[in-house]
């Protein structure tokens, strides 16, 4: 079978859109990649973001290699399946253009994984596939009747939302993911660094899928759940290639980068430095300073509340307090150019605390943002609890509360959010 494998021209106009709005190698697609050339089809993948290639452009290849099957993500990356545009726009609008030119089609991502019945519909598609898709994405090129694969759902399903439950890929065994050089050319950016300047290209490797924590903000109840750790000579392999090619930073996009000796010591044997997002309060002082010797030069820390009552309504299982986190990212700091801790707006948090927080944090070279909005994901344990099960209205519902909720949003946001429905609309969903 031949598939076409597709990364849209995403742009994030009127979004909420919390990822960074830099192209990213889409690692869902790779790994697809990889599975598929494994059973012997021919793959073609596009990314009409890190290429700016318009619809009509990735079309026109599509059409000339002659896809029997076109898939297409609804989410950046990977690295931003958790923190998604809501809005399925930019799929919808490439979909359109496509028509039937690229074979049956498929849709993976959040959207599908969580509300396959609507995003069916806005989309259009004649399957989404629910949870982690390499695995499935190969089974879909298997098997002409797809209503013998799990962990999908298709045009004409009568079934409920969770008929057929979200898939996971074992990943420990993940190969290493090979990208074509003119793709590391482009990718110039360097995932959250922000510290000196910066030598070689960018690019965003995985080292483990999941997390063993259920924070209530957390968006991966249907995807990308449990934790798993892949083979530290398969990790190593990718980052060797991707240092021939001219790559000086990696990004770990994990949801979780828990410390890993071997790893860590495995970095520091080589030429590379990279950036992590990580729980500041599951390090030690020791391993704190071999990841800094190991390369490291970004941490994104979860901290979220400045108050021990804001981290259990987010449950988030800490079991220090407010100074031992301090002490944690002034230790790490010592070590890595750039550390940051999140915040999440929460009514725990009143504004003096969080300035005082604030200000002691930076002055100890800790970068600590403006809280950010809550926004309520269909798939976090924080939807699930004021709505319940998601439902076809679920992304509208989340995007609706969100508006109404805040008067200030993130500061990746240089205009006020437009309502979902809208943004869909302007690209005919």
């Amino acid at each position: 079978m031949r598939v076409a494998l597709v990364n849209p021209p995403w742009t994030f106009e009127r979004s909420i859109y919390f990822g960074c709005r830099q192209p990213h190698l889409p690692l869902e697609l790779g790994y697809a990649k990889a599975a598929l050339e494994h059973d012997g089809h021919v793959v073609l993948m596009l990314d009409g973001h890190l290429f700016e290639r318009d619809d009509e452009d990735l079309v026109a290849e599509i059409a000339g290699f002659g896809a029997d099957m076109t898939v297409v993500t609804t989410a950046p990356s990977y690295l931003f399946w958790r923190c998604a545009p809501p809005e399925l726009g930019v799929p919808a609008r490439f979909l359109r253009a496509l028509g039937r030119r690229g074979g049956r089609t498929v849709a993976v991502g959040p959207h599908g994984s969580v509300t396959p019945r609507a995003t069916l519909r806005k989309l259009g598609v004649d399957a989404v596939v629910r949870g982690e898709c390499e695995d499935t994405v190969a089974a879909l090129a298997a098997e002409r009747d797809w209503s013998r694969v799990p962990a999908i759902a298709l045009t004409g399903d009568r079934g409920e939302q969770g008929s057929r439950p979200p898939a996971a890929s074992p990943f420990v065994e993940a190969p290493p993911l090979v990208w074509p050089d003119e793709w590391i050319e482009r990718h110039k950016h360097h995932h959250h660094r922000f510290d000196e300047r910066q030598y070689g290209a960018g690019a965003e490797v995985e080292a483990s899928r999941g997390c063993p924590y259920n924070c209530s903000f957390c968006a991966k109840i249907d995807y990308r759940d449990k934790y798993r750790r892949r083979e530290l000579p398969l990790i190593m392999t990718e980052i060797d290639r991707l240092i021939s090619q001219g790559v000086g930073y990696v990004y770990f996009i994990d949801e979780i980068f828990l410390p890993q000796k071997p790893l860590l010591e495995a970095l520091a044997q080589r030429s590379i430095q990279f950036g992590v997002q990580t729980r500041i309060d599951l390090w030690k002082p020791e391993l704190l300073e071999l990841l800094g010797a190991a390369g490291c030069v970004s941490i994104e820390a979860g901290i979220e509340s400045l108050t021990e009552e804001g981290r259990e309504a987010l449950a988030k299982r800490c079991r220090l307090d407010t100074e031992d986190l301090a002490q944690l990212l002034f230790e790490a700091r010592r070590h890595v150019p750039f550390v940051q801790a999140n915040l999440i707006g929460m009514e725990q948090d009143n504004e003096a605390l969080v300035a005082y927080w604030r200000d002691r944090l930076m002055a100890g070279g800790v970068w600590a943002n403006e809280p950010v909005p809550l926004y309520l994901y269909p798939s976090s344990p924080g939807y699930h609890a004021r709505w319940g099960e998601p439902d076809d209205r679920a992304w509208e519902r989340a995007h609706e509360h969100y508006l109404a909720a805040f008067n200030a949003f993130s500061d990746v946001q240089d205009d006020r959010p437009v309502p979902l429905a809208e943004l869909e609309r302007q690209c005919g969903c």
